[in-house]
């Protein structure tokens, strides 16, 4: 009968760690895809002003709506390299409890080839008992 893996529970630990890091990393995925979304729709509004103005106020309001569009446009700029930052601080989050689960996944492993190896191997010391007892008793 084999023995249970002593390191089970740290495990478990570094496997719900791992899955948190990558439901981080998912929302900050999605906040970056919708920061990009966000932009690109400033982008196809800013586009869209017009650039021929009929007299000065038309002049007035083109240059407020193409100043409010470009900062707009620096801002989503902004928010896309700090998302960009976290993603990518995400990704390396994710890869290192990636790498701390791995390590005591070989562990396991190794301990369970171990434990099928001892549960074998006193098997055969039993099979090799009553194969000997058997032999003693026919002669």
């Amino acid at each position: 009968m084999s023995r249970q893996f002593p390191l089970t529970g740290l495990l478990r630990l570094r496997r719900l760690e791992q899955d948190q890091a990558a439901a981080h990393l998912g929302a900050v995925n999605a906040q970056l895809r919708a920061v990009a979304a966000r932009k690109d729709a400033a982008l196809a509004e800013a586009e869209r002003l017009p650039s021929e103005a009929a007299d000065a106020a038309s002049l007035r309001a083109i240059a407020a709506a193409r100043s409010a569009s470009s900062s707009l446009l620096a801002e989503l700029e902004a928010l896309t390299a700090l998302a960009d930052a976290d993603a990518e601080l995400a990704q390396h989050d994710l890869a290192a409890a990636r790498a701390r689960t791995l390590g005591l996944e070989k562990l396991e492993a190794r301990h369970a080839a171990e434990a099928a190896a001892a549960d074998l191997a006193a098997e055969q010391n039993v099979l090799d008992e009553l194969s000997s007892a058997r032999r003693g008793a026919a002669r």
